[in-house]
């Protein structure tokens, strides 16, 4: 009777590295595949406040630019935390989407004092809230 040899079989090292490769490549591949997925979604929300001039009429114009990734609503405006009314800005607020790279001009009928500082305040639909002080009745940007 003739007795069959086995062949010997992976040495264990071997097989623990080919594992270690296959994992490390499945890996890399979920990775990057997530990757994709989560910056699609992903963005931010910037705005600034470009330019503002005070008026000896007591308005107040106030440019923002949208710097962010994504399109922005602009929900309000506020002078010292406490929102503009909307009879009081032109053009009315909530506003619609705001584009990547866009800006708009808000004017606001405000009593301010010269040499005040005032913090104003563009809050997004998202509630994120972008502000800057300036002083009254200096014109800048």
């Amino acid at each position: 009777m003739k007795i069959l040899k086995c062949r010997k079989a992976l040495s264990p090292v071997v097989a623990s590295i080919i594992l270690i490769a296959v994992t490390v490549a499945v890996s890399i591949a979920v990775a990057a595949w997530m990757g994709a997925l989560s910056f699609s979604f992903m963005g931010y929300e910037k705005l600034e406040i470009r330019k503002i001039v005070w008026t000896p009429s007591n308005t107040i114009a106030i440019t923002v630019n949208n710097t962010g990734t994504k399109d922005i609503s602009v929900d309000r405006v506020e002078i010292n935390y406490v929102a503009i009314t909307t009879a009081n800005i032109d053009p009315d607020t909530p506003l619609s989407p705001l584009s990547t790279g866009k800006g708009i001009t808000f004017t606001i009928t405000y009593a301010y004092v010269n040499g005040t500082s005032y913090d104003i305040s563009v809050v997004t639909s998202s509630g994120y809230k972008f502000t800057d002080a300036f002083v009254g009745g200096q014109n800048e940007g």
